[in-house]
């Protein structure tokens, strides 16, 4: 299993010591307390434009969607385009509830095929490569952004270094609900790292908080084979 974690540092890191001048004693409080307090209003004040952004965009794809204007294909992308900006205000409101301290997932039963083909369809509509999908019926308890942002970082690093062609199923397995990604690329390590590695550090943080694993071989579309392994919950 792989484990990896992505930390940030607060965007405008002060250059300031913290002592005040003349003293030559430790750094003191009050001036340290004052930079941790204008980097939670910077970053408070970052998620309130980019929510207002979001709700514009939002507004304006929802206002498309429903116009008469436009064909199915089109219609089609602006509703995936709607689910892409949804996920992205769920990402912020996570954010927004952990500035009080960190928040435990609240897992919920999920029909993972069906999420993960939500994912795979706004992808499919983005991308010259072939992206295909089959899923059988499929459940695991789990928070649904957990879920999304596993998916994604593995279809996002298989999509990355694909020639032609990705394939995608859910199924169940010997008690494991599970998500297979394949891709047509050079295979695990011979690919750039940085954001891979990464990206599937994120995977098995995100994955090992519901009891899950992550799995990578080779495949028969010569690249790399990537499994998000989830206990199934066929009932509730």
């Amino acid at each position: 299993m792989i484990s990896a974690q992505a930390r940030s540092s607060p965007p405008h890191a002060s250059a300031r010591t913290g002592r005040v001048a003349g003293s030559t004693g430790a750094p003191q409080s009050p001036l340290l307390d004052r930079d941790s307090c204008d980097a939670t209003l910077w970053r408070r004040r970052i998620r309130h434009d980019i929510r207002h952004e979001l709700g514009t965009i939002i507004m304006l794809a929802s206002a498309v969607a429903v116009s008469d204007d436009i064909g199915p294909v089109s219609r089609e992308r602006v509703e995936a385009l709607l689910g892409e900006t949804r996920w992205l205000d769920h990402l912020l409101r996570q954010l927004d509830a952990e500035e009080e301290g960190p928040v435990p997932a609240g897992p919920e039963r999920v029909r993972v095929d069906r999420l993960v083909g939500e994912i795979t369809a706004g992808l499919r509509l983005s991308s010259p490569r072939s992206v295909s999908y089959t899923g059988d019926p499929a459940w695991a308890h789990i928070d649904p952004l957990a879920l999304w942002r596993a998916v994604r970082n593995v279809l996002d690093n298989a999509h990355r270094v694909a020639r032609d062609r990705v394939e995608v199923r859910v199924g169940v397995e010997a008690g494991w609900t599970v998500v297979q990604v394949d891709d047509d690329g050079p295979g695990f390590g011979a690919g750039t790292g940085g954001l891979a590695s990464l990206g599937l550090g994120i995977v098995a943080d995100l994955v090992s908080e519901y009891d899950g694993l992550i799995e990578i071989r080779g495949c028969e579309l010569g690249g790399a084979r990537v499994r998000i392994l989830l206990p199934s919950s066929d009932r509730p």
